[in-house]
């Protein structure tokens, strides 16, 4: 049996992570931890096979029955309670992003390292069926030369939770691009098997709610963590850049809100032989150049989330890193960085 614990009783732990570790058999989830008590409750009643509910994270790190921790704070809690988890000796689970930025990230398999324990990150789409088919039909070469990806991930007015913890900066980082575009950028380089980045530039835009006030939407994720009367948006809520890889070049826009009624989320990637249009979190449909067939190929697609925590699990009992691990994710992070600081500075920057 192996024991387990939830640290931050959020969306990300209700709807992904104790729905798949509650179909383990064989972990125990000892503890959910949150600072509101009744979270943590709420979690427990609905998820039966919680033993445990506190409000310190330090009780559970505590327990040596606890072999591993799952952390599912808000973004920059990630850094402190993932680097005292490690020190406690334990094995960590962390959502994405690594961390607020690379820097601490890069500290964070660091002390991995030292304490050889395992990190993986939660960049989930890496167990998602389409995605490790598209990395093999590259691999394969089905693609021939693979020369550009293009990427969309645009909303219509979807600010989460305006004026809490996702549009204040010092709290989660950043606005949709470490929000949305960490998974859409992580996936990409992953399918491209572990593209190394040369130069990127771009361009971060704050534009749909500087007056939070008179911002309209017909609906808001994260909604009960707004605070629109008092609280602060100082993210992107729009993103646009190219990135040079030592494989294929990237062309991207993101946005949490346009003013374009559309939900644009998908992936196009560009080979001389063929191409291919993945839509996030489905199917990808597959285009032959000599034939101009364009099929779907016919998979099911199990929940990665259970598949990503059990591969963690495995992980940790083997000892052997997967692709989820921290020393896998960190040019996804330094990306982030680096896209950043191109807008910030208004140039290209190269890695």
């Amino acid at each position: 049996m192996t024991t387990v614990a939830i640290i931050g009783c959020g969306r990300i732990a209700k709807n992904a992570h104790l729905p798949a570790l509650s179909t383990l058999d064989d972990v125990k989830i000892k503890y959910a931890c949150d600072l509101l008590i009744e979270k943590a409750k709420a979690l427990q009643e609905e998820f039966p096979k919680i033993e445990n509910v506190c409000t310190d994270y330090k009780e559970v790190l505590a327990d040596p029955e606890v072999e591993a921790v799952f952390v599912l704070t808000p973004n920059f809690a990630h850094y402190t309670v993932t680097m005292d988890a490690l020190k406690a000796g334990k094995h960590v689970l962390v959502e994405k992003p690594i961390t607020v930025n690379y820097k601490l990230s890069v500290k964070m398999a660091n002390e991995a390292k030292k304490q050889n324990k395992i990190l993986n990150i939660g960049v989930c789409n890496r167990y998602h069926k389409s995605v490790e088919l598209l990395r093999d039909y590259v691999a394969e070469g089905k693609f021939g030369n693979l020369y550009h990806v293009y990427c969309s991930f645009r909303s219509f007015r979807s600010i989460p939770g305006l004026g809490g913890d996702f549009t204040t900066k010092s709290q989660s980082g950043g606005g949709v691009l470490i929000d949305w575009g960490i998974h859409f950028l992580d996936l990409i380089l992953y399918i491209l098997g572990g593209a190394k980045i040369k130069t990127v530039t771009c361009d971060a835009y704050n534009e749909m709610a500087k007056d939070m006030k008179s911002y309209k939407y017909t609906s808001m994720w994260a909604e009960d963590t707004a605070d629109i009367e008092n609280g602060t948006n100082d993210v992107d809520d729009y993103i646009t850049g190219h990135i040079r890889t030592d494989k294929a070049s990237i062309s991207f826009n993101g946005a949490w809100a346009q003013n374009v009624d559309q939900n644009e989320m998908f992936i196009d990637f560009l080979g001389d032989k063929a191409g291919a249009r993945l839509i996030y979190g489905n199917k990808f449909s597959f285009t032959d150049g000599s034939t101009l067939e364009t099929v779907i190929p016919e998979y099911d697609i199990p929940n990665m989330y259970a598949c990503e925590d059990k591969a963690f699990i495995e992980s940790f009992k083997t000892g052997v890193k997967d692709k989820n691990n921290i020393d896998n994710i960190l040019e996804s992070m330094k990306l982030l960085d680096a896209l950043y600081a191109s807008s910030d500075k208004k140039k290209e920057i190269k890695l």
